[in-house]
């Protein structure tokens, strides 16, 4: 049978040359583009693959994009790439052109991916991607070659050369653009560092407010001057103490005040990420790593890197991921999701957690050697309740805070002052904030008076929250020291809500004693003085239910804050003396 000379014609490669350089300059990242390159090269040409390589500075493949393969194969080209006859390509800078692959010591090993059908010849086309000088990474196709053509191979090599050109270029520019939009994001962010240093006022790092902490009782001095001692050495703290009490605010003074502070402050929250989700964001992943890791990412240890990693709710991760963070923390080290090569990384290590960790080494939850490992200077964070002395301090704080972000020159009242001291606040220093932001949001004046608060009105979201649960005394806190060898260990829970004792100027009402269903619960009372009038105490039970509902709007909860009784035990008063419930 005759033989064809097969080639690439003048006017296919001209019309390869049109379209590919569409390619190249539509707005696309850069994989997308270099595949939809090997897409069109394998419309046009006599091939069975199509392969573009971008090498990295190592010389290594840094972008892979191919056409041809089945997907089993086709996930496997980035560690299987034929790197000898790369490396030879990129050593010469000139074409490599071998008409049998099987014959050639370059492809020893990669039979499996350019094995032809019944034995016939493949031939191979590499060449340079080059920008100017340098040869940013190669081209190639292989065919097959079963003798019926004869295929002209130089003017293959001259349109693949063209094609490689253009490639070149592109990756040049796309090269050229990351560096420069990284280069000013950097400057963006010195300018802003900067600016911040700039306008911040001279302060000492020793003073609480400096720090952003404000507080003037001797439990927080005490906190502080312990904080100062620690942020000096590199030992790992643990912050404990109830929601809302501002460990991520002493988290970051331990930073500040540490030899680290110029380095970066990471934080991370285990209990709002997935185990899955928060192994590739502290340990970080390598492109390929699974669908969608499209490029390569830094774990927070690695951003953290000579500076400060702050695990918040450190005690709500899975037991399984707790072995994965013990060997971090004992050696330092550690590899990407889907990668190989080890890691080390020099970080100062906080941890902080609500969570009761004695109880749940005990129950089997948290790894005891894990445990060890966080717990060694534990530092208890004390809840609002134990410093009542603050509140004022803090209240004042927030409404500045408050009046800076909107403009306004609000204050607060010495009664709205007595108000805030006589509250209880389960939520802490969170909780204290809402407050604070909520009453100066929907204050009439510019003066904050007891009226303003949603107590005044029975609307506090807190009594209603916590009722029925008020505390006996103050929650204790677990010691310092870990638990002794052999001993259980139980503790209270760190996040025991509890409703506000009764004040001293308002003594509770007596009533007729109700079944232990009832009384069982504690009275919850309301923090100020001018919603709870005192009602005569002569008369019957009854007549004390129904003057407490008619004053309050037959709003069983109202007249519960009135009686000083729960809205449980109203109700069931109310069952008891067969009083129907008006409806309005």
């Amino acid at each position: 049978m005759p033989t064809t000379s097969r080639g690439t014609s003048p006017e296919i490669a001209l019309i390869g040359v049109y379209e590919i350089s569409k390619i190249l300059t539509a707005a696309r990242r850069l994989e997308v583009t270099l595949a939809n390159v090997v897409n069109v090269l394998s419309s046009m040409l006599q091939m069975r693959h199509g392969m573009i390589v971008i090498l990295d500075t190592e010389g290594g493949p840094d972008m892979v994009a191919t056409t041809g393969w089945t997907p089993g194969l086709a996930g496997q080209i980035r560690s299987r790439v034929p790197q000898k006859a790369i490396d030879q390509i990129v050593a010469t800078q000139t074409p490599l052109v071998v008409q049998d692959m099987s014959r050639d010591p370059l492809f020893q090993g990669h039979e499996d991916l350019f094995a032809p059908v019944d034995d016939a010849t493949v031939s191979f086309i590499g060449v340079p991607i080059k920008a100017d000088t340098e040869v940013m990474g190669t081209l190639s196709i292989d065919r097959v070659w079963d003798g019926t053509a004869r295929f002209r191979f130089d003017e293959d090599v001259r349109f693949l050369t063209m094609v490689a050109n253009l490639v070149g270029q592109t990756v040049r520019l796309h090269a050229l653009v990351a560096s420069d939009r990284d280069r000013l994001i950097a400057q963006t962010h010195r300018l802003e560092k900067a600016l911040k240093e700039e306008q911040a006022p001279a302060r000492e790092t020793s003073d609480p407010a400096a720090m952003g902490i404000v507080g003037d009782s001797p439990l927080v001095k005490r906190l502080i001057a312990t904080v100062q001692i620690v942020a000096r050495s590199n030992s790992t703290v643990l912050l404990r103490g109830e929601s809302g009490t501002g460990k991520e605010l002493f988290a970051r003074a331990i930073h500040e005040l540490s030899p680290r502070k110029a380095k970066p402050f990471v934080k991370v929250n285990c209990a709002a990420l997935p185990e899955a989700v928060l192994e590739s964001e502290l340990f970080g992943h390598e492109k390929g790593a699974f669908t969608g890791a499209l490029n390569m990412r830094q774990g927070r240890f690695e951003l953290a890197h000579g500076g400060t990693l702050f695990l918040d709710e450190i005690g709500e991760i899975s037991p399984s991921f707790q072995a994965k963070l013990l060997r971090v923390l004992q050696e330092g080290e550690f590899e990407r999701v889907g990668g190989n090569r080890t890691l080390k990384v020099d970080v100062r290590l906080v941890c902080a957690t609500n969570k009761n960790l004695e109880d749940a080494v005990a129950k089997g939850e948290f790894r005891a050697d894990l445990y060890y490992r966080i717990h060694v200077v534990p530092l208890i964070l004390p809840p609002l309740r134990e410093r009542p002395g603050d509140i004022p301090k803090l209240a004042r704080s927030f409404l500045d805070r408050f009046n800076k972000e909107n403009k306004q020159s609000m204050s607060l009242s010495p009664p709205a002052i007595d108000v805030l001291r006589s509250c209880y606040f389960p939520g802490n220093v969170r909780e204290l904030e809402n407050c604070v932001r909520r009453t100066a949001t929907l204050a009439h004046e510019s003066v904050i008076t007891p009226h303003d608060f949603a107590c005044d009105t029975g609307q506090c979201l807190s009594a209603i929250l916590w009722k029925g649960s008020a505390p006996k005394g103050p929650v204790p806190m677990p010691q310092a020291q870990g638990p002794a060898a052999g001993a259980p260990m139980h503790a209270p829970p760190l996040h025991a809500p509890a409703a506000p004792p009764p004040p001293a100027q308002v003594p509770p009402r007596q009533m007729p004693p109700l079944p232990v269903s009832a009384t069982a619960e504690m009275p919850v009372t309301c923090p100020g003085t001018d919603a709870c009038p005192a009602i005569p105490g002569r008369q019957s039970e009854k007549e004390q239910l129904l003057q407490a509902m008619e004053r309050s709007g037959w709003v069983q909860a109202k007249a519960a804050r009135l009686l000083n009784l729960t809205p449980r035990q109203v109700g069931y008063a109310l069952r008891k003396h067969g009083i129907d419930i008006k409806r309005f």
